[in-house]
């Protein structure tokens, strides 16, 4: 597995994270808590350091079962946790809340459903509108210097969101949505992280299963799953990605023996990104870390994998249906 040092934790981690939200069930279809247990294990067994969670990702069940699965391995000092805050919910409904006081009651609730002192990289999960973005940095930096979290992060970040934001706080990290289909990063986001010395982590790297190779046209989402809201998997785009899938394995496969998630993973790895988030709810699902080192994707080749891609998908969309809710009303501050 290889690796990226990250000084400001002082801590080596996995250039490939495990990323927990399916774990938390909701909007994916729910989640059995020993196996989401048993896959956070595993995955360190084969070399993944780095667990990124959130506490809306199952109303907190997410966070409860990272930390169920750390007392389980016993080696936090080894373990790099992210985090994040935010985002508050009620009744089902999620919706942004980045103030003081929320972001101090969200780090006390997360530290407690971790079970640790500490975490490694704590991120203000989307900006909010309604709170100021120097209440919002003061309060992770005070946070910062108390010891609570050991960096800082933002993720959803637009450039002038992370200037304005950068003025009141340190930003050690951005975590924003980055595969082969969304690639809205590369205009702004991307070229100023790796100008201003900001580690990039990003999320969605098989775009929610689109490019694990695994979905055909028939293939159905039920209950809550977040697919069901995403307009590439509806017709007539899902015809069109799934094409796109489709002579992206035939490629990957002739080419270098891999499948189309690995070809997707190792393309995000090779285009200035520090960490690259996989989910997974299931050891099975972890099969793939196995193949992600040793081989590279040449020049020549990433010419050809764009090619693919705009032959096929006429009309492309990004990841912005994801963004939750602005809440109506400021908080109003006691």
């Amino acid at each position: 597995m290889e690796s990226t040092y990250l000084p400001v934790i002082n801590k080596n981690a996995s250039r490939i994270g495990l990323g927990t939200w399916a774990i938390g069930g909701w909007m994916w279809g729910g989640s059995v808590e020993q196996e989401s247990i048993d896959t956070i294990v595993k995955a360190i067994d084969l070399g993944v350091n780095l667990i990124d969670t959130a506490p809306v990702y199952g109303f907190g069940f997410s966070e409860e079962v990272v930390g169920k699965a750390l007392k389980k391995i016993n080696n936090r000092s080894e373990i790099v946790i992210s985090t994040k805050c935010g985002l508050e919910w009620k009744d089902g409904k999620v919706f942004r809340n980045a103030s003081r006081e929320r972001i101090n009651k969200e780090v006390e609730d997360s530290l407690r459903r971790l079970q640790t002192d500490y975490i490694d990289i704590y991120y203000v999960h989307w900006p909010d509108a309604l709170v100021s973005l120097e209440e919002t940095g003061e309060a992770m930096y005070d946070l910062f210097k108390s010891g609570k979290i050991l960096s800082i992060g933002v993720s959803n970040f637009n450039t002038d969101q992370m200037l304005e934001f950068g003025s009141h706080s340190p930003i050690h990290f951005s975590q924003p949505p980055y595969n082969l289909f969304e690639r809205e990063i590369e205009k702004e986001e991307l070229p100023y992280c790796l100008e201003n010395n900001i580690f990039v982590m990003t999320y969605g790297a098989i775009c929610r299963g689109l490019l694990s190779g695994k979905l055909n046209i028939k293939s159905t989402f039920k209950g809550d799953d977040l697919r069901k809201s995403d307009p590439k998997f509806r017709e007539p785009r899902f015809s069109q990605y799934l094409d796109a899938v489709n002579n992206l394995n035939r490629f990957a496969g002739e080419r270098y023996g891999k499948t189309v998630a690995e070809l997707a993973i190792k393309w995000i790895l090779q285009n200035g990104v520090s960490i690259a988030l996989l989910g997974a709810r299931t050891p099975d699902q972890l099969n793939i870390f196995k193949n992600l080192s040793e081989w590279k994707i040449s020049s020549g080749d990433l010419k050809r994998i764009d090619d693919i891609i705009k032959e096929n998908i006429k009309d492309p969309v990004g990841p912005e249906f994801m963004a939750p809710p602005i809440r109506k009303e400021k908080v109003v501050k006691k």
